[in-house]
């Protein structure tokens, strides 16, 4: 893992009836880019200005890899049209930090 320090969030995304190990090969394969599959994650709920569970919100999954650091930069363009984001963009200055459960969020300290 000393190489694969970038982690990426794909929001809303299920690997189906596909595996950790085919995300790998089609990175790999269709964008030239060596990643580390890392897991899926439900997000919870969100809540209002007052700690209120909005009812209907939560239960997204979001699948989590690492890109390796030599392939970030020709991984910037291409990730935003299928919506994969930086998780630095997620939790630090987009502040969905409410998404994820307090020991997610101290497992998957941010970077810069």
């Amino acid at each position: 893992m000393k190489n694969f320090t970038q982690l990426c969030v794909w929001p809303g995304t299920t690997l189906g009836n596909s595996t950790a190990d085919d995300l790998v090969n089609f990175f790999a394969e269709d964008m030239g880019v060596r990643i580390k599959y890392k897991g899926e994650v439900e997000t919870l709920p969100d809540v209002n200005e007052n700690g209120t569970i909005l009812e209907g919100t939560g239960g997204r999954i979001d699948q989590f890899f690492y890109v390796h650091d030599e392939d970030v930069g020709k991984f910037a363009l291409p990730r935003l049209k299928m919506g994969i984001r930086w998780w630095e963009d997620v939790v630090k200055y987009n502040d969905n930090t409410h998404l994820y459960t307090p020991e997610f969020l101290e497992e998957n300290p941010t970077t810069w």
